[in-house]
């Protein structure tokens, strides 16, 4: 990608999102600003992204003959997966062919679709340390692995039970003892971006925090391949949703030192080019993989207001071929905004309000559908430390009001 055409000519550099909510909506805006023809493909008309893109497009992404389809029409340079709900397998042919280049690769797309893949990649291939696990395909399975038995050791209580494929947290939750797990097995059914109708279940590791740890694997400016890492993001979930983040999060040395090394290895085997989300357990200086995301993080949103370039910005230019720069500008902090209400179109009270709070910018995403635990935008704030610009950050969420027009 040494040339970047212009767009909307026949020399236009085109790039397709698969996955247009509120990350891919940036990942767009950012590639625009460098001249990128930008086409924003989602399952639901008026997404986000699909609101600022050059062209949109609305498809049953895990289809594979919807997906060959528009492929093979728009012919763009780049694929850009950025949810998980999509025809992996048909990326995967696709690219293997020659007509398409995904980002990172249509084998990281593959495996980090569902957290099977991903985590027997990082425990059993990589030998990173991870927290024990199985994985089930019923209830009694699940049971089965929580009490142990036949030789195999208890995943035991409290454990946390996910779908191998969900986003946002959705179908997550922590199981503390027998009574749950019927409703944790349920919810995760529901939850499921894809019904697999399997599972995976976790020890619970007794960690001080967990972090995300923006990883990019960009060319420098004498065209080699470097990893470089931003500032390790600290944030806050519940139910597996994450509600607030904060850069930088102190870490004693060796423990980042550790960090940076599974994320590499990590990244560095699943290749390509792009921003990876890297999420891990830390409990003095041990440190544990949990999760890899090919693609900008959610809790990374907090880097609109803490990076000289944000990590939307980091993954349009690594998967361009332009040199990157992760740099801090400033201690930062977001809260998310919940849409608080099951509504369509609906309004926003209170964003004077919250932009009357120091160092602060909001964001709203634009979906057309709220929900009441929906995130419809997101507040930003930026600050001489991190517990300052958090409490900032959730005063001028708070002053937001969604309600229903």
């Amino acid at each position: 990608m040494a040339t970047i055409g212009t767009p909307l000519s026949p020399h236009a550099t085109r790039v397709m999102l698969l996955g247009s909510g509120e990350l891919g909506k940036e990942v767009l805006i950012a590639l625009q600003r460098l001249g990128v023809e930008t086409i924003a493909v989602d399952r639901y008309e008026n997404a986000p992204g699909q609101q600022v893109a050059h062209h949109a497009r609305t498809i049953t992404m895990s289809d594979p003959a919807q997906l060959e389809a528009l492929i093979e029409a728009e012919k763009p340079m780049l694929v850009v997966p950025e949810i998980e709900a999509i025809a992996t397998a048909m990326l995967q042919q696709l690219e293997d062919a020659g007509t398409v280049r995904v980002i990172p690769t249509a084998r990281a797309a593959r495996l980090t679709m569902d957290r099977e893949g991903i985590r027997r990649l990082a425990a059993e291939t990589l030998g990173l340390p991870t927290s024990p696990y199985v994985f089930c395909d019923s209830l009694a399975q699940l049971q089965a692995a929580i009490d142990g038995g036949a030789g195999a050791p208890p995943i035991g209580y409290p454990c946390i039970v996910k779908p191998v494929m969900s986003s946002s947290g959705k179908g997550q939750s922590k199981i503390d003892g027998p009574a749950d797990v019927q409703k944790a097995w349920d919810y995760a059914m529901a939850g499921g971006r894809v019904s697999h109708g399997r599972v995976i279940v976790e020890g619970f590791i007794d960690f001080d925090y967990e972090i995300t740890l923006l990883t990019v694997r960009a060319l420098d400016a004498d065209g080699e391949l470097r990893t470089s890492f931003c500032e390790p993001i600290g944030h806050v979930q519940v139910g597996g949703d994450y509600v607030e983040s904060w850069q930088p999060h102190g870490m004693a040395p060796a423990a980042l030192q550790k960090a940076q090394q599974i994320a590499e290895a990590v990244t560095g085997d699943l290749g390509g080019q792009g921003l990876f989300g890297v999420e891990l357990f830390v409990k003095g200086d041990d440190v544990w993989f949990s999760e890899v995301s090919p693609r900008p993080h959610d809790t990374g949103m907090v880097t609109m207001a803490t990076q000289w370039q944000n990590e939307f910005e980091l993954h349009a230019r690594a998967i361009l071929g332009l040199p990157v720069d992760t740099s801090l500008r400033s201690p930062g902090a977001s809260a998310v905004i919940y849409g608080g209400v099951d509504a369509s179109g609906i309004v926003f009270d209170g964003v004077a309000e919250a932009l009357q709070v120091p160092g602060v910018d909001v964001r709203l995403f634009g979906k057309p559908e709220s929900f009441a635990k929906r995130r419809m935008g997101v507040a930003l704030a930026h600050a001489t430390d991190t517990d300052t610009a958090r409490r900032h950050a959730k005063d001028a969420a708070r002053r937001v009001k969604p309600r229903a027009a």
